[in-house]
């Protein structure tokens, strides 16, 4: 698996050091999880061209402990399935076929 902290520290320091006091907290953490490494990307990049951001989104993957952790903030924050879609920028086949597989 890569170093994803010493990876997206030397992106900051070297395209982005604005970006370093929004990414620090994130960073921060012993360890990353799927979700940080997302949050990350989209505060380093914030592509706004809808063609990258199809692409990119066709090629994301989650374990099971993003995927529970997607789901538990949809239990915490009282929202349907389009509305946790929309969030994480899924489909919302996905976070049925999900709730399914993984009840909670």
């Amino acid at each position: 698996m890569p170093n994803y902290k010493k990876l997206y520290t030397d992106i900051i320091s070297h395209k982005n050091p604005k970006k370093w006091e929004e990414c620090s907290f994130i960073l921060a953490k012993e360890e990353l999880t799927t979700l940080d490494i997302i949050n990350l990307n989209e505060i380093i990049f914030n592509n706004t061209d809808k063609e990258i951001t199809r692409f990119n989104q066709q090629h994301k993957s989650y374990d099971k402990n993003a995927i529970i952790n997607m789901l538990t903030h949809q239990q915490v924050n009282k929202l349907n399935n389009t509305q946790l879609a929309i969030r994480f920028k899924l489909s919302r086949n996905s976070v049925a076929k999900w709730k399914k597989k993984y009840t909670l």
